[in-house]
């Protein structure tokens, strides 16, 4: 036999190494007791693992999951998902090479032909698209976070992001009267180990300023782990962390951040916040008190997530961290109206909002190109995959916001991190 017949036969035999050969999907629970979908890929070597997680305050622009209606688990059911994957997806895909992640990532995109994946459900999609990426970075041979950063491409060296903790919750992820969604703590030493263990100890230490004041039934958490105690004023939050971080120790060396997800308390053109109704351009003269007051260094959604104007006019008059989320819901047409009309200096990466992890590289490499900041994000109804955690050290976006160093579903992402910066050390 020639060369160029061996040749063939090894590219043939390349391919079919790894190439798809099924795909499974199932129903599980999320952190909120909801189902969700978890897809497993296989190759002839490998195979990959992907859960997706769902939020309680969501953006209108965001994709759309498909939920089952009905009776069963309250209409929350994700069988339809799972059957899309079983029997559209699988088919579509089986035989590709894995490694191939923008090629399978856009024949699902075509398969569904809506803009908001809409027939599918983002949640199909985004199951088997980071389940793709786990078998193909097995079959490289390649740790996750390495294989991200060859995908992501946007010149950046894989590095351990900085913790964003919400350990006071509020808005939909706690019940209490609080406006503000995520009140966070943010640790400025240089390892992934030193920021967890600053955290967890501000986070005891304000376990016990909180009994002390609020009482019996003070101390339960929210869904992303946060204490939720009976907290009406945004001030009285804010001056509890402060306190907790001194009587920590941690006095010049824990920032403080704020995810106010405005559209959730956006009623009738009016903010209510605190008990009162404001006009948005009150609301920005609160921020700008609240920043004189408090070492706030990031604000998310500060405003409704149409008002690109209003996000821009409090990125001009300060110098903190603007975030958009509901804003900008990792969706490259939504950011590049953002960076048109100078609304932020920071992406949240949501994988979920968009529905594949080729979508979510594109966002963040055209948020990165325009001088933007990126947050790789959790949602507020997780699973135990730790997805993210790759993601963040991949891109070396060099922040993450994951929740409290509280309940599994957080907790395994920080674990992950301490897991990789131990690789990267040696």
């Amino acid at each position: 036999m020639g060369k160029e017949g061996k040749e063939i036969i090894f590219l043939f035999s390349f391919f079919i190494m790894t190439s798809i050969q099924e795909i499974k999907a199932r129903e599980i629970l999320d952190s909120r007791g909801n189902p969700t979908i978890e897809a497993t890929v296989f190759t002839d070597n490998a195979l990959g693992v992907a859960a997706v997680p769902s939020g309680a305050s969501t953006g209108v622009h965001e994709a759309w999951e498909i939920r089952d209606g009905g009776k069963r688990y309250g209409g929350r059911g994700v069988q339809k998902a799972v059957q899309n994957v079983e029997k559209k997806i699988a088919s579509l895909l089986q035989g590709m090479d894995v490694t191939r992640q923008r090629e399978i990532d856009s024949l699902m995109i075509e398969k569904d032909g809506t803009k908001q994946k809409a027939r599918l459900g983002t949640n199909a999609f985004l199951a088997v698209s980071l389940a793709c990426t786990r078998a193909a970075a097995a079959e490289e041979g390649k740790e996750l976070y390495e294989y991200i950063n060859l995908l992501a491409a946007v010149n950046r060296d894989l590095s351990i992001p900085r913790p964003f903790m919400n350990i006071i919750n509020g808005g939909k992820h706690a019940d209490n009267h609080l406006s503000f969604q995520e009140f966070m703590i943010v640790p400025k030493f240089n390892s992934i180990a030193r920021n967890v263990q600053a955290a967890s100890e501000v986070y005891h230490v304000l376990k016990k300023l909180i009994f002390t004041k609020y009482g019996a039934g003070s101390t339960n958490v929210g869904d992303e782990g946060g204490f939720a105690p009976k907290i009406k004023k945004t001030e009285e939050a804010l001056t509890i962390l402060v306190r907790a971080i001194t009587a920590a120790g941690y006095k010049g060396k824990c920032n403080l951040a704020l995810d106010c997800a405005a559209s959730e308390f956006f009623v009738r053109n009016r903010y209510h916040v605190d008990g009162k109704k404001m006009t948005k351009e009150q609301l920005l003269e609160y921020y700008l008190k609240l920043l004189k007051k408090y070492p706030i260094i990031s604000i998310e959604d500060p405003f409704e997530q149409e008002d690109f104007a209003s996000f821009s006019l409090l990125r001009e008059k300060t110098m903190i961290q603007i975030v958009g989320d509901d804003l900008t819901v990792t969706n490259p047409e939504r950011i590049q109206k953002a960076i048109n009309k100078k609304s932020c200096t920071c992406l949240l990466l949501k994988v979920n909002q968009i529905g594949t992890l080729t979508e979510a590289l594109d966002a963040a490499r055209l948020a990165s190109d325009n001088g933007w900041k990126i947050m790789v994000s959790h949602r507020s109804g997780e699973t135990e995959d730790t997805f993210i955690a790759d993601l963040a050290v991949g891109l070396g976006c060099g922040m993450i916001k994951a929740g409290a160093p509280c309940r599994g579903e957080r907790t395994a992402k920080y674990n992950q991190l301490l897991r990789i910066e131990e690789r990267l050390k040696k």
